[in-house]
């Protein structure tokens, strides 16, 4: 058998054993090790499970994931966020759709203290959708802002989402960091902007609150120093060049840890269960990684991926026509399949496609995290959407659809603006001399 069929036969099998919900890094790794045992040998094939697992398990660069996991679960359980709405909210809330507004922004900046779109998703539902329901704040724009907003959580830096295209693609991880500011920039900018459009439209789905005074800005100012200060030691240390990535995720978790302590909420069952949450989180993110370089060395014995970029390249269709049509594939695989498992198993097909057209890796990197956060709330799924209705099950699903198709077309005009003018991601690397 030819070793191009091996690799459709492997990637069919992939998917067959997904839908049998075998878990994603288990199928992954039965595939490859039928088609590397296939191509050349089993013996070969089974040395790969002590091989990869070792070399994951080694790994720097993965180990900054699990840093930032834990990083964000401490930093929930100090409260920290719930500091960070209620500065977003003296600032904006008394502005017509202002708490959707602070929603927004809380969203982005909890995204850089956490990393995690599913984590912000469950930990906004808990602070803000009481806040604007008790303020008669429509349903669907309540919804629509804390599940569009949570996916800031994969697109500000520092994401984990980033550190796993780094690590699959041996690109610099710092570059992409920077390369993705302005992006996200723009995403909480465009954001503020739908919400802005909708009360002008609906004006009695986002009621005004009340003004709050100079000194309870303060307040709030003051109270959120922890979560400021975190914020700086994490972004201000890796941008400025004082920390490696792997020593601000370290020092980012230590602060955490701290903080927690100092507000009096750390106990053993507290500081043990985000130990355990943080190291099934990790544990699963390890698997998919494990299975998929299997999965990755199987397809390339196979020759796939050059079979399918020299069809691409002979269908000679323009660039920038075949990156929309990936682009959509993405969004459609973001909104079915958890957005790890959607990047590992696609890189392997798509970023010698996007290399071999000359495309910069870096401007895909981010490009690749902006189309799974829109995967993260597009119908008929979006884990965003599911996470929101499990932990508020008496908002419809609907409702929720309804109100974040707003954030979704900001979300595709932000994809087309990047998709065009690449700059936008890479002139600030190129400034910082990190590329």
């Amino acid at each position: 058998m030819e070793p191009s069929t091996i690799g459709c036969l492997v990637l069919l099998g992939m998917f067959c054993l997904i839908a049998l919900h075998v878990p994603i890094g288990v199928a992954m790794s039965l595939a490859g090790l039928i088609g590397v045992g296939s191509i050349i040998g089993f013996d070969s094939a089974i040395v790969l499970f002590g091989i990869e697992p070792s070399a994951a398990i080694a790994s720097q660069e993965l180990a900054i994931i699990a840093l930032f996991l834990l990083m964000g679960n401490f930093a929930s359980a100090a409260g920290l966020s719930g500091d960070l709405y209620n500065l977003a909210y003296a600032f904006i809330g008394h502005k017509r759709g202002g708490l959707a507004m602070a929603t927004i922004t809380t969203c982005a900046g909890f995204g850089a203290v956490c990393g995690s779109s599913l984590a912000t998703t469950a930990t906004m539902t808990r602070i803000a959708l009481p806040e604007m329901e008790k303020r008669s704040y429509s349903i669907q724009l309540s919804a629509g802002s804390i599940a569009a907003g949570s996916t800031l959580g994969v697109i500000v830096p520092p994401s984990v989402l980033l550190v796993l295209y780094a690590v699959l693609t041996e690109q610099f991880v710092t570059a992409l960091f920077v390369a993705a500011i302005f992006p996200a920039l723009i995403a909480v900018l465009f954001y503020l902007i739908a919400v802005w459009i909708y009360v002008l439209i609906k004006p009695e789905s986002g009621p005004p609150s009340d003004r709050v005074s100079w000194e309870a800005k303060k307040g709030a100012l003051k109270k959120s120093w922890g979560v400021i200060l975190l914020a700086l030691i994490v972004s201000g240390g890796i941008y400025s060049g004082f920390f490696t990535v792997s020593e601000a995720a370290a020092c980012g978790a230590s602060f955490a840890i701290i903080f927690t302590a100092l507000r009096k909420r750390l106990s053993a069952k507290v500081f043990f269960d985000n130990l355990k949450e943080t190291a099934a989180s990790t544990s699963l993110i390890y698997l998919i990684i494990i299975g998929a370089s299997i999965f990755s060395y199987s397809i390339s014995l196979s020759g796939l991926p050059d079979i399918i970029v020299s069809y691409i390249e002979n269908l000679d269709l323009h660039p920038l026509l075949i990156i929309f049509l990936i682009q959509v594939i993405y969004i459609i695989l973001g909104s079915i399949f958890d957005t790890v498992a959607a990047m590992v198993i696609t890189l392997p097909f798509v970023f010698p496609i996007i290399v071999g057209m000359g495309y910069d890796p870096i401007w895909w990197g981010v490009i690749n995290v902006v189309v799974m956060e829109m995967g993260m709330i597009t119908p008929p799924i979006g884990l965003n959407v599911f996470v929101l209705h499990g932990m508020s099950s008496r908002i419809s699903l609907s409702s929720i659809y309804a109100g974040i198709v707003p954030f979704l077309f900001s979300d595709f005009l932000r994809l087309i603006i990047i998709t065009l003018f690449p700059a936008i991601c890479l002139w600030l690397p190129k400034v910082m001399g990190l590329m």
